[in-house]
């Protein structure tokens, strides 16, 4: 059976809301037009920060667009709770080292899959680093984006994060023969696309704490488990974006996803073109 993830995540917020409790989130944020909704859905119960960080965004000018426009929306946007916002590395050519091989693959493939893991894994990373209670994305509003993929590589990179960390702290201690780069060997970077199957059919992510919603251990960096585009989520990001005149992207955000959208577009051109009449057809 399915999880709502929209659901359980309603639940928890009830919970928390009524013993008044705050839990700390870092929010990866992929653009403003997505987080506009995620934030003002989940600001009057979590202290959120956002973390900008999307090295497949390839060109600069575009990063820095998007970058300001969060920074604006944040501080336009009327929330009940204050809501940071901390920026990663940008770091295109992580990306393209990440990618080879999957240069062809479609959209919402196995590429697309890798560069999710990329940017939860930092994410992890960083909430851990901080001690945040939750660490989440707003990649889960698109409808264009699989959020049972998206949640239980969450929740792999979760546990991948926290095995990392105890190890780095064995070693602190001296309690572990090993040094701290071999006990990383064990956690590879990037959840490979066999860990991601083996998560799915084993249908288990987001049941862990459905029996008691409010229940959580806090500076621990779980996964929060979201799927935004519910309720009608995705719709008011667009109406949110239009209210904010946010700058709304066409593409992901890589080269790959830009020429393919380039190539859609050419193609509806062509199309609209032809049905028209304005251009002739050539055998």
């Amino acid at each position: 059976m399915d999880v709502n993830f929209q659901k359980e995540l309603d639940k928890k917020m009830n919970a928390w809301r009524d013993g008044d409790v705050h839990p700390s989130l870092l929010l990866h944020s992929c653009c403003a037009p997505c987080s506009s909704y995620c934030i003002s859905y989940l600001a009057d119960v979590f202290d959120i920060t956002l973390y900008f960080y999307n090295p497949n965004i390839t060109e600069k000018s575009e990063y820095d667009h998007r970058l300001s426009e969060l920074l604006r929306l944040v501080k336009e946007m009327p929330l009940p709770r204050k809501v940071n916002v901390e920026t990663g590395p940008w770091d295109p050519d992580l990306f393209f080292e990440m990618a080879k091989g999957y240069e062809e693959a479609p959209e919402r493939g196995a590429r697309c899959i890798m560069c999710y893991s990329m940017r939860l894994e930092d994410t992890a990373r960083v909430a851990l680093d901080m001690g945040t209670d939750f660490f989440g994305t707003t990649l889960t509003l698109s409808p264009l984006k699989n959020s049972n993929v998206i949640n239980a590589l969450g929740e792999i990179v979760a546990d991948k994060a926290a095995r990392s960390a105890e190890a780095e702290k064995l070693k602190m201690t001296g309690t572990d023969g090993m040094t701290v780069s071999e006990k990383k060997e064990e956690y590879p970077s990037f959840v490979t696309l066999a860990e991601l199957s083996e998560k799915l059919k084993a249908n288990d992510w987001g049941r862990a704490d459905i029996k008691d919603p409010g229940k959580y251990v806090p500076g621990a960096a779980a996964y929060l488990d979201t799927d935004f585009k519910k309720n009608g989520g995705y719709q008011r990001s667009i109406e949110l974006s239009r209210e904010y005149g946010l700058y709304r992207q066409n593409y992901c955000g890589c080269l790959f996803s830009r020429m393919q959208r380039e190539k859609e577009t050419e193609n509806r051109n062509s199309e609209r073109g032809y049905a028209s009449g304005k251009t002739s057809k050539v055998f």
